[in-house]
């Protein structure tokens, strides 16, 4: 039977079985991955496979998740050295451009790590964008990554278990002595945690045959977010995207929010044009965002650990590593584990 259990098999899920091997030394064999959603479905409800999926800078200056970003950023190559080739994970130019200076203390902290950092001078910034740069970022095949970071992670000795959880307190098995809670916006619903600070942040992106565009392209204003990925391992696809629409649960694409993306993203890259317009697909997903930012917490339930990790929202790929980090951090510290944290 398991020690440890992990509830969700989306990207925080995974980016927390990692740590429990490669930070704390837990033997593979001692951990159980329980989720209604794996790798390789597709569900309103499992946000993961339908990200944009690139590492951006739409996390706010927040010290605990400029700290989740650069923990994520500088370890995703070792996490692609263990998975191999063609694990939907590469490196990407990439430009951000933002409709208002983002501060000083989330500027600072991308310089001191972002790798090829490079300020976009005044005169080369496009109308009404007031700070820019380009570094070399990192872009996601999210169904193909997570697919992957699965796989690796079972070769090691990680078992899963297909399991609807009705009540929190199920997820604790005969041995196990911590439950990882990383059900994202599951927390919400869920008996035994039922998070009514978590809510959607619905998104709708296009995805397009582009191979003439490999720089991802992003926009930020106050309430909308443009931005061009081109996806590694595909055939040759583009996301473009989107949108930021808070409380909405709907699952169904709308053909005047297709074309509104269209129009955005050739504006900001018109090189996207150069060739004739594919549309391979139009897609929906909720990001699990909460009120007050993520939950990562530790409850001592009858001796027995409750970690809390998610609330991620959009920024699940690029800050998850981090944020999986902290999770087993309080752990150690809550429960006395020996580790070398």
């Amino acid at each position: 039977m398991a020690k440890y259990v992990v509830l969700g098999a989306g990207i925080i899920g995974l980016y927390t079985t990692y740590h429990l091997i490669h930070t704390l030394g837990i033997d593979g064999k001692d951990i159980k991955i329980i989720a209604e959603y794996f790798p390789g479905d597709q569900s309103i409800n499992y946000t993961s496979p339908w990200a944009g999926g690139n590492f951006s800078c739409i996390t706010s200056d927040d010290e605990d998740v400029l700290r989740f970003d650069e923990l994520t950023y500088t370890n995703l190559q070792s996490i692609l050295e263990k998975i191999g080739k063609s694990a939907g994970l590469a490196r990407k130019k990439s430009t951000e451009l933002f409709d208002t200076y983002p501060g000083d203390l989330k500027v600072a902290s991308l310089k001191s790590y972002l790798e090829e950092f490079k300020p976009i001078t005044k005169d080369n910034l496009p109308k009404g964008v007031e700070y820019g740069f380009t570094f070399l970022g990192w872009n996601f095949n999210c169904p193909i990554f997570l697919s992957n970071f699965l796989i690796y992670l079972k070769s090691l000795g990680v078992q899963v278990s297909r399991t609807k959880v009705e009540h929190i307190s199920q997820a604790f098995l005969p041995k196990s002595k911590v439950v990882f809670n990383c059900t994202g916006i599951g927390a919400r619903s869920l008996p035994g945690v039922q998070d009514s600070k978590v809510y959607p942040t619905r998104g709708q992106v296009v995805v397009v045959q582009a191979p003439h565009i490999q720089e991802s392209r992003m926009r930020w204003g106050e309430d909308y977010a443009t931005y061009i990925i081109p996806r590694p391992d595909s055939n040759d696809e583009l996301v473009l995207g989107g949108f930021l629409q808070k409380e909405n649960w709907t699952g169904d694409t709308f053909l005047s929010e297709t074309e509104d993306i269209i129009k955005r993203t050739t504006e900001l890259c018109p090189e996207i044009l150069d060739q004739p317009l594919k549309i391979m697909r139009v897609a929906a997903g909720l990001r699990p965002s909460r009120h007050g930012g993520v939950r990562i917490e530790v409850e001592n339930i009858e001796g027995k650990y409750l970690v809390h990790n998610y609330g991620a929202s959009g920024y699940g790929y690029q800050a998850g590593f981090g944020m999986a980090y902290k999770a087993i951090e309080l752990y150690a510290k809550e429960s006395k584990i020996k580790s070398s944290l």
